[in-house]
């Protein structure tokens, strides 16, 4: 095992003990969320799932709007696999990570067509599936089945790393982080669900990034950080890379009855799958930018003194605007369509597009 802290520094805490602190904070203080099955309920492994995906490096305020949506429109697992797939995209656009939708419904239909709806109680045959991999299916295995198995999201991260004051600097230390959180789950067969949960909401209410209250703590007693009086410099964290900056042009591209293109962006790569406006490449180089050959000798783009920005994982994006109208709607690639204002507003697009529809009305 990857040991991050010194022989002393380790809790003086027993596996058993450690469990039954956390779980009886959580009889107590457990989170009320719409995915969540109520005290006595049986999981809904449909509803886990979902979730599961959609909090992948996403917060829980901003998941339960979607979930909502989700649920109401497609209630189970069958109703999604026979969902359109751009109605599934669209009214994921805004969540982010646009992989996600598309492997979520690669995985409904593989569910409802090759298991008959029953999502399979294995950690290893969940990871066979779509957009699945180690923690949504230590998730799922252990929420929706109480079955052991190690979940390790960011919350349960920063509570271990707190615990055992741990010197490795993420994200080289996530490794011995979830080391250290198998010294607990490992064995453990009871209430496997609950204690997934209750470091989840541990982490999420307590031992939080900033201002952890760390006196409302129910293992305050054995935790290194907290001795050492500096727990909220956990977890360590390596020194963050700038990001690059890539540059583009975005069109808003008109005809005389109002109508507006938009453009399907191809399934794979960034946006994949997902509706918004025609773009050149989106380049490292400012200087190196060629507008669109969208409509030939027709084109009059007219450039709007706009620029927007968006971040996303692993760059920076700036987008300067412009606009075009022509006088009917032509020949075009087979990639872009037409759509009236009306239905342009209620398109979903994914966040970088909202902000360009802000200023072309």
């Amino acid at each position: 095992m990857t040991i991050c802290s010194t022989a002393k520094n380790i809790s003086t805490d027993k596996p058993a003990m450690f469990r039954k602190k956390v779980l009886d904070w959580y009889d107590v203080h457990r989170r009320v969320l719409p995915w969540r099955a109520l005290e006595g309920e049986q999981p809904d492994p449909y509803r886990v799932w979902l979730s599961e995906v959609m909090l992948q490096q996403t917060t829980v305020q901003a998941v339960i709007r979607y979930f909502l949506k989700f649920t109401e429109k497609w209630p189970n697992v069958h109703a999604l696999a026979k969902a359109d797939n751009d109605d599934v995209m669209s009214n994921w656009a805004g969540l982010g990570y646009y992989a996600r939708a598309r492997n979520l419904h690669k995985c409904a239909k593989i569910i409802s067509n090759d298991y008959d709806g029953v999502f399979p109680a294995d950690q290893v045959a969940l990871q066979k599936l779509p957009g699945i991999g180690d923690y949504t299916s230590a998730a799922i295995t252990s929420i929706a089945f109480d079955k052991p198995a190690n979940v390790v999201d960011g919350n349960v991260e920063r509570v271990m790393a707190r615990y055992h004051a741990c010197k490795i600097a993420v994200p080289e230390g996530k490794k011995a982080l979830k080391e250290y959180a198998a010294l607990y789950a490992d064995g453990f067969t009871k209430r496997t669900g609950d204690y997934a949960q209750a470091l989840m909401d541990l982490g999420a209410t307590i031992c939080t990034p900033k201002s952890p209250a760390c006196s409302l703590c129910p293992l305050n007693g054995n935790c290194v950080g907290y001795r050492q009086g500096t727990p909220e410099i956990y977890p360590l964290r390596a020194p963050k890379k700038e990001r690059p900056k890539r540059y583009g042009y975005v069109y808003h591209v008109t005809n005389k009855q109002g109508d507006v293109l938009i453009h399907k962006r191809p399934e794979k790569g960034l946006l994949g799958g997902m509706y918004g406006f025609p773009t050149s490449e989106w380049l490292e180089d400012e200087g190196g930018l060629e507008h669109l050959e969208l409509l030939g000798d027709r084109e009059r783009w007219i450039k709007n003194d706009v620029s927007i920005t968006h971040i996303f994982t692993h760059f920076h994006l700036t987008l300067v605007l412009f606009s075009c109208v022509i006088s009917d709607k032509g020949n075009i690639s087979s990639e872009y369509e037409w759509i009236d204002k009306v239905g342009l507003q209620k398109l979903g697009m994914p966040t970088a597009f909202k902000k360009a529809l802000k200023f072309f009305g």
